[in-house]
């Protein structure tokens, strides 16, 4: 096997170190690579936000429709059983109660009218007459709300709230028996 070599010194590899070198070190981001890192950040954080946003919305829409729903399951059941049947409302939570005679009995055990604990960090405020009332804990008194067996339910408005800035969920009863849920807009 045979090699040529060349005496040209133009035609000979140049083995300049120092600018391989140079060329390959880098000295720091890009803008592009700046601004690609940037978006990519704000992206994530929009879609958390919208997330956490998203989940808190469909939870109080959620305890607001179970609330709304076991009213009117409450007030179907005074209605056909011919007794008033209460609602208790705390900071923490909500109760049923049947009369009897002239005392109020909690529901127990797995009835579908059992004591239940608002969701955690819900804020809640109930009105009658357009007057609000002070709901404390949910301690042995006289219920707020009375579904009658006549058909007819304590008019009021309990407004629900969760985070902050607050989302809020109103249910409103109807001296009909007519209970609705409905969102609150933001006001800006």
């Amino acid at each position: 096997m045979v090699t040529l070599r060349s005496s040209d010194p133009s035609r000979r590899p140049s083995r300049d170190f120092s600018l391989i070198a140079k060329s390959r070190v880098s000295c720091g981001f890009t803008l592009v690579e700046i601004l690609v890192v940037v978006a990519v950040a704000a992206v994530l954080a929009a879609t958390l936000t919208l997330a956490i946003a998203g989940n808190g919305e469909r939870r109080l829409e959620s305890t607001s429709g179970q609330f709304r729903a076991l009213l009117a399951h409450a007030c179907d059941e005074a209605e056909l059983g011919g007794r008033e049947i209460g609602v208790t409302l705390g900071n923490d939570g909500y109760a049923f109660s049947r009369l009897d005679g002239s005392q109020w009995k909690p529901f127990a055990g797995n009835d579908e009218l059992r004591a239940r604990r608002w969701l955690s960090g819900l804020r809640v405020a109930l009105e009658r007459d357009g007057r609000p009332l002070d709901l404390g804990g949910a301690g042995a008194r006289a219920p707020q709300l009375v579904c009658f067996s006549s058909r007819e339910l304590t008019p009021f408005v309990l407004t629900l709230s969760l985070g902050d800035p607050p989302l809020r969920w109103r249910v409103r009863g109807d001296i009909d028996g007519r209970v609705d849920a409905s969102r609150v807009e933001a006001s800006r």
